[in-house]
C-alpha cells in the first residue's frame, strides 16, 4: 500500500530526512515515533504531497505520487499537527468547501460529508462555527476533513497533541474505528500513544530511520537480564554470582525489594547459567529468595535506540 525508498529531504545544507525506506501493507496501522524535531512531520508532508523530497521514491496504492502528486488527494487523507481549519466557517460549510476542492462529484458530497461527521462524532456540532468549538472538537473536525473522499490511506501527524486525557481517549477510540477500513500511519513523540494504537513502529531520529519492527520484537532482549534476591550482604551476593560460569555481569541494585536481602541484576550468556545458579548458591549456603526475568521496558528500548551514536552528525533542520 505505501512504499518509501531512499527518501531524502534537505533544507539548504541541512538534513531534514536522510535515506529513509519502509513499506506498509494494506490494513496496517503503523506508528512513527521519535523526539521532537526527528523528521516525522517532514516525512508525512512528503507522503501527503504537501512537500517535495530532494530525492527518493514514494508509491501509494501503486501510484508514484512524485510523478503524479494530484492523484494523492484521491487516496490519502492527511491531518497535519495543526489542522487546517477555517474558524469563521461552520463545521458543515467547511466540509462542503473541502469536498468541492477535492472534486467530489456533486451527487456524492452529501453522503461523504455525513459519513465523515458520523465517524468523527461531530454531527451534533455541524452548524456551529469552528472557532467556538473546544480543542478536542476541532481535532475531530480535522480528522473529518481527512476522511472526505473516503481515502484508503490516512496520515495523522500528532493527532492527540495538546488534548486532555478525555479528548485523547476519544481520538484514540476514533482511530480504532477507522482501522477496519483504512491503512493508517500516525506519528507521536509519546511512546504510550503509539503503543496503545499501533501494531508496528518506525523509530525516527535526526532524520534517519533507526528501527522498524513490532513492539514485542523490539522489547525482546537478546541478552537476558534477571533480578536475583539473595539472603546476604550485597558484596557477597555480587562476588558469588560473578563466580558462576555463564554470568556476564552482576549489577547491585540501590534498594532491595525484600527486607534483609541483596538485590542484584545479572546478565547471562545462556540459560545454562540459570541451571548452575541454584546449585552454586546452595554450595555456598546463600539462600536464594527470588529469581525472575527482568525485561527492558519499551521506554528503555526506545531511549537506547535514539541514543545510538551517529555516523554523521550533520544538523537536522528545525521544525522537521
Amino acid at each position: 500500500m505505501i512504499t518509501v525508498k531512499n527518501l531524502t529531504k534537505y533544507y539548504g545544507g541541512k538534513i531534514g530526512v536522510e535515506n529513509v525506506s519502509f513499506h506498509i501493507e494494506k490494513g496496517e496501522i503503523v506508528g512513527m515515533l521519535g523526539p521532537n524535531g526527528a523528521g516525522k512531520s517532514t516525512i508525512m508532508r512528503m507522503l501527503a504531497s504537501h512537500m517535495l523530497p530532494t530525492s527518493g521514491e514514494i508509491t501509494i496504492n501503486g501510484v508514484d505520487i512524485l510523478s503524479a502528486p494530484e492523484n494523492t488527494k484521491a487516496v490519502v487523507g492527511y491531518l497535519p499537527e495543526i489542522p487546517p481549519l477555517y474558524m469563521d466557517m461552520s463545521v458543515q460549510r467547511y466540509l462542503e468547501f473541502l469536498s468541492q476542492i477535492r472534486r467530489i462529484p456533486r451527487d456524492k458530497r452529501v453522503p461523504h460529508i455525513a459519513q465523515a461527521m458520523e465517524f468523527a462524532n461531530i454531527s451534533d456540532v455541524r452548524h456551529r462555527l469552528i472557532r467556538n468549538l473546544s480543542k478536542g472538537y476541532r481535532q475531530r473536525v480535522g480528522i473529518a476533513q481527512a476522511l472526505i473522499g473516503r481515502p484508503e490511506v490516512l496520515i495523522f501527524d500528532e493527532p492527540t497533541v495538546g488534548l486532555d486525557p478525555k479528548q485523547i481517549a476519544e481520538v484514540r477510540s476514533l482511530i480504532e474505528k477507522l482501522r477496519k477500513d483504512h491503512t493508517i500511519l500516525l506519528s507521536s513523540h509519546i511512546l504510550s500513544e503509539i503503543r496503545m494504537t499501533c501494531e508496528r513502529v518506525l523509530i525516527i531520529n535526526r532524520g534517519r530511520l533507526l528501527a522498524d519492527d513490532t513492539f514485542s520484537r523490539l522489547s525482546d532482549d537478546k541478552t537476558p537480564r534477571y533480578c536475583v534476591h539473595l539472603k546476604c550482604d550485597i558484596e557477597t551476593a555480587r562476588k558469588a554470582l560473578m563466580s558462576i560460569p555463564g554470568v556476564l555481569r552482576a549489577e547491585p541494585a540501590e534498594k532491595p525489594d525484600i527486607p534483609g536481602c541483596a538485590k542484584v541484576f545479572i546478565t547471562i550468556a545462556s540459560d545454562d547459567a540459570l541451571d548452575r545458579l541454584s546449585a552454586e548458591l546452595a554450595l555456598r549456603k546463600i539462600p536464594l529468595y527470588e529469581l525472575k526475568r527482568d525485561a527492558k521496558t519499551l521506554e528503555e528500548v526506545f531511549l537506547s535506540i535514539i541514543s545510538q551514536p551517529e555516523v554523521n552528525d550533520a544538523p537536522v533542520a528545525e521544525g522537521a
